[in-house]
């Protein structure tokens, strides 16, 4: 590469532009600026030429128009190995701009203020910035363009050997349209919400932005190839913000499971554990600490929790890790560990242990997505909860008592999270069995009862939708449950409450139902 006789630096995240300014200009680049960058640079030291006075016009229109000039777009453009290009260059007076550091308006940060004036957030719609940035990108054979802080000291270490090569040029082009390509699409959001009037919840084109964190050794098979991706604008606290803190590589199984044990052991507020295989819960516990809701949630099957994905909602102390070690566990994932259970839980070189930080209560949003074939359907993600039982219809002749209640308020958080039709049996902060993704409910029933490691009579039961017909309940009370909550909304629910009121068993109707296939 030849020598750099021109930089543009004109950002709005000033993190290390005085770095790489100075830098830029100790390989012999002079420095062309504007506005609040030029008088940080100045401040710093640096010597910079203003684009008003590199171009000959000045900033006018309250400054939307200042490098929308054939100075820069021309130096921006114009390629050095095209010997029309360079006499037409010469023709006009334009000199090459050999380096391009830009970053935008924060167009996303202004219109997450509460009550932000709609003419604020169009003011703060970027026009310049992404024309340079696009035009450096595209000639980015002649032109190194940076729009990102954390590229600022590989950028330069390649300008400082004289060559720079075509694959960071390529990577540092493609990520400026990555860049503005969400860029736009957040704008395009913003306006869409502006033209109905208020919140959009399904946009004529939806657009999510997501980066690669890494590339998994395989899919859901080892046929399959799989990678993981994080949502850029995502900040609840969760499996995909989560930090490995020890063991092999995650899998793309892994994920689907820990992420399921996250989102069930965050439903409570109590100190909570989930253990999840293949998907589905095999055991959940609430406990006065986290080994004792560990141990319970075992107790429900634990069979099936050797080798599963273990959530904690409390941070895992060294009583807990004794209990972990003691078997064979995938994954742990925690809102932290104590210094002396990470010692422990590490003696497991295979162990995977994820920290999601502290369960704050971030507003949780967001779409439930599933891909079909050549489309998509989507969904808002299943945030429904009960807050008081006790104000739900309770049909049955006879009433469900303090401890039916605190079991049915359990279960039902339990429920949202197993593949249906879903059953659970459970007792006052401990599953007892559960039915898993049967095709029908009655069997779902009879399963639950059948995984039962404890004794069943006594429980009440869950259903994550109403029962068609009564053999359901009928198996379940032959099983020994007392009460149920269920969703009720049956043709048939006379003929549910007529059943439950013969087996003398308490029915809580919810008119809430937890599909979840």
């Amino acid at each position: 590469m030849a020598s750099i006789k021109r930089a543009l630096i004109s950002v709005s995240d000033k993190t290390g532009v005085v770095e790489m300014a100075k830098g830029l200009e100790a390989l012999g680049a002079e420095i062309l600026s504007t506005g609040g960058t030029a008088k940080a640079l100045r401040e710093a030291g640096v010597k910079v030429t203003d684009v008003a006075a590199y171009t000959g016009s000045p900033e006018i229109l309250d400054g939307r128009v200042k490098t929308l000039h054939p100075k820069v777009h021309g130096g921006l453009l114009g390629r050095r190995s095209v010997p029309a290009h360079v006499a037409q260059m010469q023709q006009h007076g334009i000199g090459p701009i050999d380096v391009v550091v830009v970053n935008l308006y924060p167009f996303e940060a202004t219109i997450a203020k509460p009550d932000c004036p709609f003419e604020e957030a169009i003011e703060n719609i970027d026009i310049g910035g992404p024309s340079m940035l696009r035009s450096a990108a595209k000639n980015h054979e002649d032109v190194v363009v940076v729009v990102d802080p954390a590229d600022y000291g590989r950028a330069l270490d390649a300008l400082r050997s004289g060559d720079v090569p075509a694959s960071l040029r390529r990577e540092l082009a493609m990520k400026v349209f990555q860049h503005t390509g969400r860029y736009d699409s957040l704008i395009a959001a913003y306006l869409e919400k502006q033209v109905q009037g208020g919140e959009v919840k399904f946009p004529k084109l939806l657009s999510m932005q997501f980066e690669l964190a890494e590339t998994l050794r395989y899919g859901e098979n080892p046929h399959q190839q799989g990678a993981f991706y994080r949502e850029l604008s995502s900040d609840e606290p969760s499996v995909s913000r989560g930090k490995i803190l020890h063991g092999k590589a995650m899998s793309y199984n892994n994920f689907l499971d820990a992420n399921s044990a996250l989102e069930l052991a965050k439903e409570y507020e109590e100190c909570a554990v989930a253990i999840i295989k293949h998907n589905n819960p095999c055991g959940v516990a609430l406990g006065a600490t986290p080994v004792e809701a560990y141990v319970k949630a075992r107790e429900t099957d634990p069979v099936s929790a050797f080798g599963g994905v273990i959530a904690f909602n409390r941070i895992v102390d060294l009583p807990a890790a004794k209990e972990i070690t003691s078997t064979f566990v995938e994954v742990v994932i925690a809102p932290g560990f104590a210094e002396d259970a990470l010692a422990e839980l590490k003696r497991k070189k295979d162990l995977r242990l994820l920290d999601v930080g502290p369960l704050t209560k971030v507003k949780q949003v967001g779409y439930d997505l599933k891909k079909l074939v050549g489309g998509l359907i989507v969904q808002d993600r299943d945030l429904g909860v009960l807050t008081d039982l006790r104000a739900l219809q309770v049909p049955t002749a006879r009433k469900p008592t303090d401890e039916e209640y605190a079991a049915c308020a359990f279960a039902w958080k339990v429920c949202k999270h197993v593949k249906s039709n879903a059953i659970i049996y459970a007792k006052p902060g401990q599953t007892v069995g559960i039915g898993a993704g049967q095709m029908s409910r009655v069997d779902s029933v009879k399963l639950a009862a059948m995984k039962a490691q404890m004794p069943v009579k006594g429980c009440v039961m869950a259903s994550d939708a109403f029962f068609p017909f009564r053999d359901g309940l009928d198996a379940a009370a032959q099983a020994g449950i007392t009460a149920v909550i269920q969703p009720g909304g049956s043709i048939r629910d006379a003929e549910i409450i007529k059943a439950a009121d013969e087996h003398g068993l308490a029915m809580i109707m919810t008119a809430m139902r937890h599909f979840r296939h």
